[in-house]
């Protein structure tokens, strides 16, 4: 209910008061102190509806306020969780970024045998965290080919091979829990023409 809403049903109530005030009062004398009375009394409900009225706004200013302020907490809590959620990938990953110092290291002194484990040694090291933080691997060969799940490259024939059929993956895919991250990049199998 607006400030003219409540203006306009004051209004009605006032004239409303006045007209009954003038039907009740016989005499000319009664009725101006009947008017008065009735525009005392509009007077007063006036002021009591302008009171509710600002109840109302003072309320809805507050409430307003607070649903911004959770808006705000809300917002610098989900900035926290992706901070610690960053911190750890990153506390994780410092062991592989060591790892791979130590193979370029190993580089100087030409061993390939040491560059290779050094290698080696990253590459098992970022799996593991990989699949600390949920990281799943898609490795569809073999497999009926998925759209939500795999990116065909392009489509090959292959002869014994149902057509749809992942025959080479290019590039393995990720999942994170359930959501793929990254498709997996696949040949998949045509129909034979000649056949």
């Amino acid at each position: 209910m607006t400030h003219h809403d409540i203006n306009t049903e004051t209004a009605a109530d006032v004239a409303e008061t006045a007209t009954s005030a003038q039907a009740s009062a016989p005499e000319a004398g009664s009725a101006d102190g009947a008017a008065a009375a009735a525009v005392q009394e509009a007077r007063e409900r006036i002021a009591q509806a302008e009171s509710e009225r600002d109840e109302h706004l003072d309320r809805l200013r507050r409430m307003a306020a607070d649903f911004d302020n959770y808006k705000k907490r809300q917002a610098r809590e989900r900035e926290q969780v992706l901070a610690q959620a960053n911190e750890r990938l990153v506390t994780n990953l410092l062991p592989v970024f060591d790892d791979l110092e130590r193979a370029l290291e190993a580089f100087e002194g030409n061993d390939p045998e040491q560059i290779r484990e050094g290698v080696a040694l990253v590459h098992r090291a970022l799996h593991t965290v990989l699949e600390r933080e949920g990281i799943s691997e898609i490795n569809p060969d073999g497999e009926r080919f998925d759209p939500h799940e795999h990116e065909a490259l392009t489509t090959q024939v292959v002869p014994g091979t149902d057509e749809g059929t992942v025959v080479q993956v290019i590039q393995r895919g990720f999942r994170l829990g359930d959501r793929v991250v990254r498709p997996a990049r696949v040949i998949v199998a045509a129909a034979d023409p000649g056949a």
